[in-house]
C-alpha cells in the first residue's frame, strides 16, 4: 500500500484562535503529529506540513505515507492550500482527509463520510470549490450546537468551556484514531468503529 494520503486539519491561524472549537481539525492533527514524532514545516502551499506514516496495517506493517497538512490561512480560504498540496504531492480527492469541527452532532461525537454537502461549513466549501469535487473524506468531530440564541459563528469562533476542556483529549484522541482506521483500513471499516460508539 504505497498510496499516499493528505490529512488535512481545518482551523484559523495565529494564538488568538488556537484553543477554538472551530480549530479543533487542527488540534486532531496537533494530536496525529505527536503519535508520529513528526514536525510540522512550512510549505510553499501556505501551509505547515509534516510527512510521515501513520498508523499500523493488518498484519503488523508500517501504516501508509501520509501528509499532515495544517492550511496557514484563514478557515474560508482552506480550497487554496488543500488543493495545491493535493496537486504537489499526487494525492487525489479520494485519498484526501479533511478533519474538521461539526455542531450537527453532539460533543463528543465522531462522524465520518465522504463526498455530500457541506453543512453550511465554509471552509470545505472553499475546499470543494478548489478541488473541483465533494469526493474526499471528512472526518467530523462534534462540537455541539451553541446554547440558546447564540449565533453559530460566535459559537466556534470561542474557545471549549471548561467541562468541555476536561474531555477534549478524548474527542482528539478519538478523531486522531479515525483518522488512522480510514487510512489504514478504509472509510466503511472507521464508519463502523466509530459510529457505533453513538
Amino acid at each position: 500500500m504505497s498510496e499516499r494520503w493528505l490529512v488535512v486539519g481545518l482551523g484559523n491561524p495565529g494564538p488568538t484562535y488556537a484553543g477554538n472549537r472551530h480549530n479543533a481539525g487542527q488540534m486532531v492533527l496537533d494530536e496525529l503529529a505527536r503519535r508520529c514524532g513528526a514536525t510540522f514545516k512550512a510549505h510553499r502551499a501556505n501551509a505547515v506540513v509534516a510527512e510521515t506514516r501513520l498508523g499500523t496495517l493488518p498484519g503488523g506493517a508500517p501504516g501508509p505515507r501520509v501528509v499532515l497538512a495544517k492550511p496557514l490561512t484563514y478557515m474560508n480560504t482552506s480550497g487554496g492550500p488543500v488543493s495545491a498540496l493535493s496537486k504537489y504531492y499526487d494525492v487525489p480527492p479520494e485519498r484526501v482527509v479533511v478533519v474538521h469541527d461539526e455542531v450537527d452532532i453532539p460533543f463528543g461525537t465522531i462522524r465520518l463520510k465522504a463526498a455530500g454537502g457541506e453543512g453550511g461549513h465554509n471552509g470545505l466549501r472553499d475546499i470543494s470549490k478548489a478541488l473541483g469535487t465533494r469526493e474526499y473524506v471528512r472526518v467530523r468531530a462534534g462540537v455541539g450546537r451553541p446554547p440558546g440564541r447564540q449565533d453559530t459563528a460566535d459559537y466556534v469562533l470561542k474557545d471549549f468551556g471548561t467541562a468541555e476542556r476536561k474531555d477534549l483529549p478524548f474527542l482528539l484522541d478519538d478523531a486522531a484514531d479515525a483518522v488512522e482506521t480510514v487510512v489504514t483500513q478504509g472509510l466503511l471499516a472507521a464508519q463502523g468503529t466509530f459510529h457505533a460508539k453513538g
